[in-house]
């Protein structure tokens, strides 16, 4: 990858490569603006995995922008998927995710080969680490938190090789009771709803409770409302 490309397109050409994918529509959710701050959310169903979801965000005139997609299976029994990447000031954040919303355990050859990829990008400096959370306690260690400037061209391919794994491991994962997979991913979106996150926090603030919910629950996640 010889520039940076954005997860959006990124997450969306690699899934399309096994999957179909159709797009829901937001009505005025999908464009949402104030006090400087404007999202931009997408939202897809992927046959044969589950929920995506890409939000981008701009503030302060683009001195500060934000891109986070979600990939939340219901499926498959894979894990939920979370990359965000922060540019503010010149400096870059990329942060790859993978939270325990399993019915089974996530088998070790699955964490092992994601494992690989952070231990192959281990030259790139670490993000300093934030507030505990509670969702900490079921965040994979396989995950990176990268930071640093100049650093475009790493930290896009690092996000590029993270995700590539990931549909990998999707695309050959038996189907799994939907039903009950989807009930796994409702219950970690309405606790990161009700206790909050760094995200969460920012929109409950700039939109309220009720656009706020449907942003997080339905568009990010898939939780029927």
């Amino acid at each position: 990858m010889a520039q940076r490309t954005g997860l959006r397109d990124d997450v969306i050409a690699v899934l399309e490569r096994n999957h179909e994918l159709s797009r829901l529509d937001l009505g005025a959710d999908a464009h949402l603006q104030k006090k400087g701050m404007a999202f931009e959310t997408e939202a897809w169903e992927v046959q044969g995995i589950g929920h995506l979801c890409a939000m981008q965000m701009n503030a302060f005139l683009g001195l500060m922008r934000m891109e986070t997609v979600v990939i939340a299976p219901t499926a498959v029994d894979a894990p939920l998927f979370n990359m965000d990447w922060v540019k503010a000031l010149g400096t870059e954040t990329q942060i790859a995710e993978m939270y325990d919303t399993q019915i089974e355990p996530w088998p070790e050859e699955c964490q092992a080969a994601l494992a690989h990829v952070c231990d192959t990008d281990e030259q790139l400096p670490d993000a300093a680490g934030g507030d505990a959370r509670w969702y900490d306690e079921i965040l994979y260690p396989c995950t990176f938190h990268k930071k640093g400037r100049g650093l475009t061209v790493p930290l896009s391919q690092a996000a590029h090789d993270y995700l590539e794994v990931y549909a990998e491991l999707l695309a050959v994962l038996p189907p799994c009771d939907e039903q009950e997979k989807a009930g796994k991913v409702r219950a970690f979106a309405e606790r990161l709803f009700a206790e909050g996150g760094p995200a969460v926090d920012q929109v409950t603030k700039l939109f309220g409770d009720q656009t706020a919910r449907r942003l997080i629950l339905q568009h990010m996640y898939g939780v029927r409302l």
